[in-house]
């Protein structure tokens, strides 16, 4: 009767086991996969060659929007929507609802974005506007996103799904590995290795 009990008890963990251990790879393959081949390329980011593109634009205010450039009275504000669009048409860079860096002499915005920066200077008292764009190619991009940098919350909220996910695929995979260790006799000290190698190397060449 136990024995009974035992088996059913077994199958029950075995399925559900099986179901979230599948569910969580499935959610997470991709972003693993992205995840463990930037890590590789940070890793090696010396020895890995960028050429970055940098891109600049001049222009200058008319008149009529060099009166907007209002002091907000506060050192970090957005410049005016119809600046933003004159900024926009005459350099190819997006400026509205960013906020920017306000001095007596002149408007700085700075763009930071994955795989590359920029920023936009307007100066208030000739209207002349100057930008800057520089693209780090595809392999920045990539890694920036590995590092969450710059990436805005959207992708902050994922990068912490996607953790959750390798988490509950990680335990799922732990539990299934204990339900079939007593057919595979190598289970146990192949996951002691998988601690214990980390921690030595740490501590021993991690200085």
């Amino acid at each position: 009767m136990r024995d009974t009990v035992d088996r059913q008890s077994r199958a029950f963990w075995l399925k559900h086991l099986h179901r979230w251990h599948w569910i969580s790879s499935a959610i997470s393959l991709v972003v693993l996969l992205l995840f463990s081949v930037t890590g590789f390329t940070l890793n090696h980011a010396g020895a890995i060659e960028a050429s970055p593109r940098v891109v600049r634009h001049t222009a200058t205010l008319p008149p009529g929007l060099m009166a907007k450039l209002v002091d907000p009275g506060r050192r970090s504000a957005p410049v005016a929507p119809a600046v933003a669009a004159f900024v926009e048409s005459k350099t190819g860079v997006r400026i509205d609802g960013r906020d920017g860096d306000w001095s007596e002499d002149e408007v700085e915005v700075a763009l930071p974005r994955p795989g590359g920066d920029g920023w936009v200077s307007i100066d208030r008292e000739t209207g002349e506007v100057q930008s800057e764009t520089t693209d780090r190619g595809w392999l920045a991009y990539a890694n920036d996103l590995h590092k969450g940098r710059n990436t805005g919350p959207v992708w902050s909220w994922f990068i912490d799904v996607f953790a959750l996910a390798c988490v509950v695929f990680a335990l799922t995979g732990l539990l299934l590995l204990k339900l079939h260790a007593g057919q595979r006799r190598m289970t146990w000290p192949m996951v002691a290795l998988g601690f214990v190698l980390p921690v030595v190397i740490a501590l021993l060449f991690i200085h």
